[in-house]
């Protein structure tokens, strides 16, 4: 029997001591004298947050497929049992077995948002683990960087064994098979890493040298060693029906997740191009599962969870060539057994509206559109792919067949924004707000509520905007005024609520998202000063940061404020991340043209990933 690593005494005093016990429906228990890697996989975030992350669930699912793998899972402890563990010197455990992590072969940790940051070095600190990968000896587990943000991992390259760019079911079982016969060999820690940097898809950071120019750009990187490849390419899943099966027992949390629902992978990719959108152009091509699949996992997943809701995981779902026949199977099959049925990411258009009166009230439901520009100009430049027109007709069916409620998701900071499109956000929900007035008063369903919020845009690695600069704290300030003011003109203003992001937050994740190794150092500082836990608005402390700033002599107005010149080496130009610099260059070019590409489906825009002879790149051909 288990012994869990906490007491009675300190489960009684912490908030939602279900979070550390582990012993969930469908969580692994294996011997461990029986296995020969011992891997624990971690969420820089509360439990709720990371049992709610699909790519986390996969691996840890394939992992535990290995008879040799045990993969047990991690997530950061709240600050209240964060503070009893350095006051009773509690060592960092994982749930399965409740054995301390310094004890694992690896420790991998999911780098889904820039935010996290502090929280990766908590991971570390708590679990005994040097911070710095060069200070640890072989005893220390190998420790893993994924995710999207590895895409970047410069900011934390000192703080990291390894990386590994793009997805998982791809290399992980080569890297178990190096370090399964490399310590058969009896071979170092180093030798381990040497044979990893050379498997597709791992970059070491130690056996690469970054250079800097007297202006503060990158004068070289490159590899130090023989052996070492100058690029290191992202792995990905060509065929979705090859290879790992769908998830068909995911654990089942014993406290309401985020999200607490069956999750159905139903493609990877994007085919819109949005040219701010950082997953579009990252998790090209777009790769579809079979309907039927998704049928057999939708029936395997509820039966083995329990759970009473079901929902669709895409970037568009509406793109997704078989969604009317999956989403009719889900209702008929379902929907007699009370069973939720939740559809994000749709463009609102008729099919999708008589599918969502079928499985929401309509009464107690509002609908989502994300126009991100106020003007047509605006959503030109980010290849947004929608029409005022759209919005307005999708609005209109929506409000005809009896919503009246509606969600407007903005950008503010896009590159050329001017003040008429800042403005045209506040025109635009009063367009939608009369188009509901245009209904007779007798078919209305009360008074029409639009909640308007904007977020403030953040320039992210292989994107066309990656070269764009953002703006100051006070800036992105007075654009929210701006979008404020003009909403309070409206005639229809007291149906419109505005919200807004907090500026100071975005500044910071945009000097984490196109930062250098340099920028390694602020994250540290930051840390040892007590920053944890900044994505939460309650925890952020901006005080620190700016401290940590000043202390290591960075400019952050370097990272944020500057336009790049696309000959500039940028810190992840090592990677390959299937989109070409040149398609990136050709689409930053088009976007200050205010010039739209369109979609992959219409016409190839070369953006590179066809050579994986895959998925949206294919389609059609014999």
């Amino acid at each position: 029997m288990r012994k869990l690593a906490l007491n009675d005494e300190i489960l009684l005093k912490v908030d939602k001591a279900a979070r550390y016990i582990g012993g969930e429906v469908n969580s692994v228990i294996k011997d461990k004298e029986k296995v020969d890697i011992r891997f624990c996989m971690a969420f820089p975030d509360i439990y709720e947050i990371g049992m709610s992350n699909l790519g986390m669930m996969i691996l840890y699912d394939m992992f535990n497929k290995r008879e040799d793998v045990w993969c047990e899972r991690l997530f950061s402890p709240w600050t209240d049992l964060d503070q009893i563990m350095r006051e009773e010197k509690i060592p960092l455990f994982a749930l399965e077995s409740q054995e301390p992590v310094k004890d694992f072969d690896f420790l991998g940790i999911t780098l889904g948002y820039e935010m996290c940051y502090t929280n990766v070095l908590q991971i570390l600190d708590l679990s005994r683990i040097p911070l710095r990968a060069e200070q640890r000896g072989e005893e220390f587990p190998i420790v893993i960087g994924g995710g999207a943000c590895a895409y970047n991992p410069e900011p934390l390259a000192p703080f990291f064994d390894l990386f590994y760019i793009g997805e998982g079911e791809t290399s992980y079982d080569a890297l178990f098979d190096a370090y399964k016969a490399n310590k058969a060999a009896g071979g170092s820690r180093e030798d381990f890493l040497l044979k990893a940097a050379q498997i597709p898809g791992i970059y070491v950071p130690a056996f690469y040298d970054v250079s800097y120019k007297e202006d503060g750009t990158i004068a070289s990187f490159g590899p130090n060693r023989a052996g070492v490849p100058e690029k290191v390419e992202k792995q990905l899943v060509v065929d979705m029906e090859q290879g790992y099966d769908c998830l068909e027992a995911p654990v089942v949390p014993f406290i309401k997740a985020t999200q607490d629902r069956v999750t159905l992978e139903i493609q990877r990719g994007c085919i819109r191009g949005c040219r701010f959108c950082q997953a579009g152009m990252i998790y090209r091509p777009t790769r579809e599962r079979n309907v039927e699949t998704l049928k057999k996992a939708a029936r395997v997943m509820l039966e083995r969870t329990g759970h009473e809701e079901i929902s669709l995981s895409s970037l568009s779902s509406s793109d997704y060539s078989e969604l009317k026949e999956l989403v009719n199977f889900l209702i008929e099959e379902f929907g007699p057994k009370a069973v939720n049925i939740s559809l994000p990411s749709l463009r609102i258009d008729s099919f999708a509206l008589d599918v969502m009166s079928k499985v929401q009230d309509v009464k107690k439901s509002s609908l989502t559109f994300a126009p991100e520009a106020g003007s047509q100009r605006l959503r030109d430049v980010i290849n947004k792919g929608l029409t005022e027109e759209d919005i307005l007709h999708g609005a209109g069916q929506a409000f005809e067949g009896g919503w009246n409620r509606v969600k407007l998701y903005f950008m503010l900071g896009l590159p050329t924004e001017t003040e008429e499109d800042m403005k045209g956000i506040a025109h635009l929900a009063e367009k939608i707000a009369e188009r509901y007035y245009e209904i007779p008063k007798e078919q209305r369903n009360g008074k029409v509520q639009i909640s308007v919020s904007t977020s403030f845009f953040v320039p992210k690695p292989f994107t066309p905007f990656q070269w764009a600069p953002m703006f100051r704290e006070e800036d992105f300030i007075e654009k929210a005024k701006v979008v404020k003011e003009e909403i309070r003109a409206q005639l229809n203003q007291k149906s419109l609520r505005y919200h807004w992001h907090e500026p100071d937050v975005t500044v910071l994740e945009g000097f984490l998202a196109r930062g250098d190794r340099r920028c390694s150092a602020v994250i540290l500082k930051a840390y040892e000063k007590g920053a944890l836990y900044d994505a939460w608005s309650e925890n952020f402390r901006y005080d620190l940061w700016k401290e940590a700033f000043a202390e290591t002599g960075t400019d952050m107005e370097f990272y944020t404020l500057r336009e790049r010149n696309t000959d500039e080496i940028l810190p992840w130009d090592f990677i390959d991340a299937g989109v070409t610099k040149k398609f990136l260059i050709r689409e930053w070019q088009r976007a200050l043209a205010e010039e739209v590409t369109p979609n992959c489906r219409r016409q190839c825009s070369g953006c590179g990933a066809n050579r994986y002879n895959g998925g949206v790149c294919v389609e059609g051909q014999n």
